[in-house]
């Protein structure tokens, strides 16, 4: 079971970033902008393995490193098999950067920690190569916030 410490910091990176930064327009160098995405993440081979301590963990890594690259999330979930994010994300960094940041460094600390071999005997892998993305501009904020957090 994850410290009473580390379930804290999820909870206020998250409030954080819903009360003080969601559907805020963002100025920077004479641009307005306001960019958020639907981004899920499935593990390699669709494992079921996320539980509740494994998903704290991720998310508590992710929030590390969007936090380091400007990237606010705005709702996170997992399921057993995958993950949910509703990111607003600056300019400057593209998505392709975005997910590979996220992937490579979730997936390095949660082997760091937890050893993961009994799922992935022949690499140290926990996400697939692919992923999925959408803009939120096809769907109401509310509408997609309310499918994230009754995942599970």
């Amino acid at each position: 079971m994850p410290s009473t410490e580390r379930v804290f910091a999820i909870i206020i990176c998250l409030w954080y970033n819903i009360c003080m930064k969601h559907n805020v327009w963002h100025s920077r160098n004479h641009k307005k902008y306001l960019l958020q995405y639907h981004l899920i993440f499935v593990t390699k081979y669709r494992k079921s393995i996320l539980d509740d301590e494994l998903s704290n963990e991720i998310k508590l890594l992710s929030c590390e490193i969007c936090n380091k690259n400007g990237v606010n999330i705005l709702y996170m979930e997992t399921d057993k098999n995958h993950i949910h994010y509703m990111i607003d994300v600056p300019t400057n960094l593209s998505i392709e950067k975005l997910v590979k940041l996220l992937k490579s460094y979730t997936t390095y600390h949660i082997w760091e920690k937890y050893n993961l071999s009994k799922y992935y005997w022949k690499e140290r892998t926990l996400w697939t190569d692919g992923y999925f993305i959408c803009s939120i501009g096809n769907v109401s904020s509310e509408t997609l916030k309310n499918y994230i957090l009754n995942q599970g």
